[in-house]
């Protein structure tokens, strides 16, 4: 089992940063594969970034390219996702999810525990 704790949610105006952290436990945390989603009121939970389980290796979502970026510190049992310059349409709950295996996915399919997620605002 893994259990995994997102925490920086909150108000953020557009342009700003924010720094979104999800501290894992339970089971050898540089294992495996991390990733963040994202739900927006209303829609459908959506991929945002996923990271290799040593971090040698990073894809996005094509909107968020180039603004947010995603980082692990096996050290720590800690990914984080770095926000830089968020719009009020990145505004979500945010949640870290952690692979069955060291493969990385798009796909919800392919993580196997899931934080709770954390709320993201972004203001004009």
């Amino acid at each position: 089992q893994v259990q995994l704790v997102e925490s920086g949610g909150g108000l953020v105006q557009a342009g700003d940063s924010l720094r979104l952290s999800c501290a894992a436990s339970g089971r050898t945390f540089s294992s495996y594969a991390m990733a963040w989603f994202r739900q927006a009121p209303g829609k459908e939970r959506d991929f945002v970034a996923t990271i290799s389980w040593s971090g040698g290796r990073t894809a996005y979502t094509d909107s968020v390219k180039g603004r947010f970026t995603i980082s692990r510190d096996n050290a720590e049992n800690t990914v984080y996702l770095h926000m830089h310059s968020p719009r009020p349409e990145d505004t979500a709950v945010y949640y870290c999810a952690a692979a069955a295996s060291s493969t990385a996915s798009y796909s919800e399919s392919g993580y196997a525990y899931w934080g709770q997620g954390t709320q993201v605002t972004v203001s004009t």
